[in-house]
């Protein structure tokens, strides 16, 4: 098989599983394509967890993140409200755990898009799509034990929408963007400091610039 023609069938894996709604390790995925044919035959291929779209969840879009020997993750649906979850999955047995059911409304966010960012004290970030008080998305914080803290509710002219993973800096500042809101209504990158203070840093116009960010930014 040709260079060529492993890279295509890598690609259609990823697809394949992408569409497939479930969890899995993609390492032996990605090695395929960078090594020998003989060696990609003995890669193995593990399915972790199949969501079924109840109590579990469904559509995990954002990216998953690695802490205290445990993948955390969202999905944007499912749960006894369809809002979304919070989940923990062991990597080694495919036990599913999940921490937090979103249930929008004021107190808390709703369908969540991006994926998480963990602190040293083992409290996950994230952001909700909508919910919170302006049904604008919020930004969360969810201790180890499952309880969920509302951080902010984007108003609209601070943001709405925000879709992308934070990122977080080592004082304790998280940075995002949302895909509307803002002065032209085109998004926003926004700073939320470590006492809760929400810093529009920047408002797309919609031209040169660009409009509607939804990717994770980089520190």
């Amino acid at each position: 098989m040709t260079k060529t023609r492993q890279h295509q069938s890598c690609v259609s894996a990823i697809h394949r599983l992408e569409t497939s709604g479930a969890l899995a390790i993609l390492g032996a995925i990605f090695m395929t394509a960078a090594i020998g044919t003989s060696a990609a035959q003995a890669q193995t291929y593990k399915v972790l967890h199949t969501f079924t779209g109840g109590a579990d969840g469904s559509n995990p879009n954002g990216s998953l993140v690695l802490h205290s020997a445990g993948l955390y993750g969202t999905t944007s649906n499912g749960g006894y409200l369809d809002n979304g979850t919070l989940f923990r999955m062991d990597p080694k047995t495919g036990q599913n755990t999940v921490l937090h059911t979103f249930t929008g409304g004021a107190a808390d966010g709703a369908n969540p898009g991006g994926g998480l960012v963990a602190d040293s004290a083992g409290n996950l970030y994230g952001t909700t799509r909508v919910g919170g008080i302006y049904n604008a998305g919020t930004i969360f914080r969810i201790d180890s034990s499952g309880e969920s803290t509302l951080l902010h509710s984007f108003t609209g002219p601070d943001g709405e929408l925000p879709k992308g993973s934070l990122v977080r800096d080592p004082a304790g500042n998280l940075y995002g963007t949302t895909s509307g809101g803002g002065v032209y209504n085109y998004g926003t990158v926004f700073k939320l400091d470590a006492a809760g203070k929400l810093t529009t840093l920047y408002s797309f116009s919609g031209l040169s610039d660009g409009a509607a960010p939804e990717g994770r930014l980089l520190l």
